[in-house]
C-alpha cells in the first residue's frame, strides 16, 4: 500500500470515527432529506438550512459503512457557507471523481479527495454518493420553497 493510500484510509477512518456535523437541525430551521441504499443498508437523514442562496448549515444522521458515513461528514464540512451553485458544482465534481473522471482543477476537494479510490470499486460508489444525492435533492427542495 502506498503512503498516499494509507493517508487516504486514515482520513476516511477519522471522519467515520469522529464525524463532523453529526446531528439534526430543528425542523423550523431547515429541511430534511432521507435517503437509503437498499443494496447495502446505508441510510442518511440530511438536515439542510439554505438562506439567501447559501448553505447556512448541514447536518446528518445515519447508519452505514465507513465510506458512506465519512462521505457524509466530508460533504457537510465542504458545503457549509458555500452558495447553492458552488455546492451543486462540488456535488457534480464529486460524481465525476466517483466515475474515475478528471475533475476541475480549480475545485479544492480537501478531505473529499481521500474518497477518490472508491472509483475502483463500483459496488461502493453508491455508498460514497448517498449523502451527495441527498444534498442535491435538498437543494432542489429549497429552491421550490
Amino acid at each position: 500500500m502506498s503512503s498516499l493510500e494509507d493517508l487516504y484510509r486514515r482520513v476516511i477512518m477519522d471522519h467515520y470515527r469522529n464525524p463532523r456535523n453529526r446531528g439534526k437541525l430543528d425542523e423550523a430551521e431547515g429541511l430534511v432529506v432521507n435517503l437509503s441504499n437498499p443494496t447495502c443498508g446505508d441510510s442518511i437523514s440530511l438536515s439542510l438550512k439554505v438562506e439567501n442562496g447559501k448553505v447556512a448549515d448541514a447536518r446528518f444522521l445515519g447508519e452505514g459503512c465507513s465510506i458512506s458515513m465519512s462521505s457524509a461528514s466530508m460533504m457537510t464540512e465542504a458545503v457549509k457557507g458555500k452558495t447553492v451553485e458552488e455546492a451543486l458544482h462540488l456535488a457534480h465534481q464529486f460524481s465525476e471523481l466517483m466515475q474515475g473522471q478528471e475533475i476541475d482543477d480549480s475545485v479544492d476537494l480537501g478531505d473529499i479527495e481521500a474518497l477518490s479510490g472508491v472509483a475502483k470499486f463500483p459496488a461502493r460508489i453508491k455508498c460514497a454518493t448517498l449523502a451527495w444525492k441527498a444534498l442535491e435533492q435538498g437543494i432542489r427542495q429549497a429552491r421550490q420553497e
